[in-house]
Order: C-alpha cells, then structure tokens, then sequence
C-alpha cells in the first residue's frame, strides 16, 4: 500500500512541476524554405566528364545571414529580424540547392552540390550571398549574389547578380514568396550566365 501511495504521490509531483518546466520555446508557426522554378524530371540523367562537369559550392554570407532568421534592414546602421520568419536550414544552404537545381535544369550540365571529395569537378561556382532579407525603408526584398566561376581551363570571372522585389508587406508569407521569387530570379540569371 506504501508503495502504491509514494507512486501517487511522485506522480502528482512531475505533473506539477510540468507547467513550471520549460524545454525550450514555441516552435514557429510554419517554416520557410526556397523551391526551384527550374526542375530536372524525374528520370533524368546528366553524364560528363571532371572537365565538362560544374561545381557549385555553398556561398559565403555576412553573420547576419548565417541564421536560418530573415533579416530585416531598418535603416542604415539597424538591423532586426522579421518575427515569426524561419528557415528550415541557413539560407546558404538553401540557395546552393536552388542554384544547383537550376543550373541542371536549364543548361543540362552535370552539376555537383554535395560536398564529396570523390567527385571532382574543374570547373567551380562560389561566392557571397550579400543580401537575402527584408529592406523596410524600401518596403522590398533584396537578393544579391557575387558569383564567383573557375573554368576548367583556369579562367576567374565574378559577376555581380541582384533581384528586388517591391511593394512586399513585412509578414512572414509575402516576404518569404518574395524570398523565394527573388533567389529563382537570381538563380535563373547565374544559369544564364554559366551557360
């Protein structure tokens, strides 16, 4: 009968301190991620060779953008970031994803965006993600991407490609729709580019 009782009684102490204890915070409501306009069907194999084949390496971002948060730029020295706005990985990554996809899809290249030392390619696209967030004096989204490509015959070229999407409301969906358009657009010219 003890027993019974001091299990009761341990019982209704956990419960108790259940509503004290906090593991952690709310989750987000939803969270956001980036998704090709460019896709490969399903099916379809690319084949090349180490010369012919292409790269594409995860882009290096500023801190500001090393978080899987959308930054908001509130003036010229503010920085916040927009409530409720998550991504579901960093968004470097996402963009090296989407880069790739697009790439594949509209020049039909063998493109490599894992990080296997196995599979060599010559030829390399790098470079920084400057902006991917929020601009609120301009109420508009910004992707800027400094593309960085090595040829296989040693060559360097950088350019600069840049997407603005304007007349955006500072809530999760819409700046996160226009995340998304913003990243195809730019990942469309960067394919275009590469050729």
């Amino acid at each position: 009968m003890k027993a019974w009782m001091k299990t009761i009684v341990a019982g209704a102490a956990v419960l108790g301190l259940s509503g004290c204890i906090s593991l952690g915070s709310e989750p987000p409501p939803s969270l956001l991620t980036l998704t090709s306009t460019s896709s490969v069907a399903a099916g379809m194999t690319s084949t090349g060779t180490a010369d012919s084949a292409i790269k594409i390496l995860e882009p290096e971002v500023p801190q500001r953008l090393n978080v899987t948060r959308v930054p908001v730029q509130v003036d010229a020295t503010e920085i916040a970031y927009l409530k409720d706005a998550v991504w579901v990985e960093r968004p470097a990554r996402l963009f090296q994803r989407l880069l790739a996809e697009t790439i594949r899809a509209k020049s039909n290249r063998l493109v490599i965006d894992g990080e296997d030392p196995g599979l060599i390619a010559k030829s390399q696209l790098r470079g920084t993600l400057r902006e991917f967030g929020y601009d609120a004096a301009t109420s508009s989204v910004i992707v800027r991407f400094d593309a960085v490509r090595a040829g296989a015959d040693g060559a360097i070229e950088t350019r600069r490609f840049e997407s603005v999407q304007s007349g955006v409301v500072a809530e999760t969906g819409p700046v996160g729709d226009a995340l998304n358009r913003g990243a195809n657009d730019v990942a469309s010219q960067v394919a275009d580019w590469i050729g």
